[in-house]
């Protein structure tokens, strides 16, 4: 379980990564689809997109890093594992609230499709974080 769990947690890298190109080149992330369409998103909305790409920075890198303490076997990655998985956590649940409340304002926050897949996403790490927390907790206990 340690082995597929630090995979997982390897794997979502990937967001950080396209926080990175989000940060790096906005329309570079927009065109491969990392971010909303200009078409379809206020600029209100692209703006706290790249404030939020930013702060991810700083923050996310804590998941792809517990993934290679839980391959490597290191005892740490337990503790490693409570802060990512709560920033995940964190980071899902503030990134709904802020999308589902600018949509309920009627801020452009993309297209249905776009909307779907953020939220899907967000699920996704969401549910990251409590597995990390869970395998964690478990090897605490």
């Amino acid at each position: 379980m340690l082995i597929a769990t630090g995979i997982v947690a390897l794997l979502f890298g990937i967001v950080y990564a396209g926080q990175l190109v989000s940060v790096v080149n906005m329309p570079l992330a927009q065109r491969l689809g990392l971010q909303e369409r200009p078409s379809a998103a206020d600029p209100l909305f692209t703006r706290l997109e790249a404030n939020t790409a930013r702060w991810d920075l700083a923050v996310l890198w804590t998941m792809p890093a517990t993934g290679v303490l839980m391959l490597w076997g290191h005892p740490a990655w337990p503790f490693a594992a409570l802060v990512a998985g709560g920033v995940y956590i964190d980071a899902a649940g503030r990134e709904a609230a802020k999308w589902l409340g600018l949509r309920a304002a009627r801020v452009g926050v993309g297209t249905p499709r776009e909307g779907r897949l953020y939220l899907a996403a967000l699920a996704a790490m969401a549910a990251a974080g409590l597995l990390v927390i869970g395998v964690a907790l478990g090897a605490l206990a």
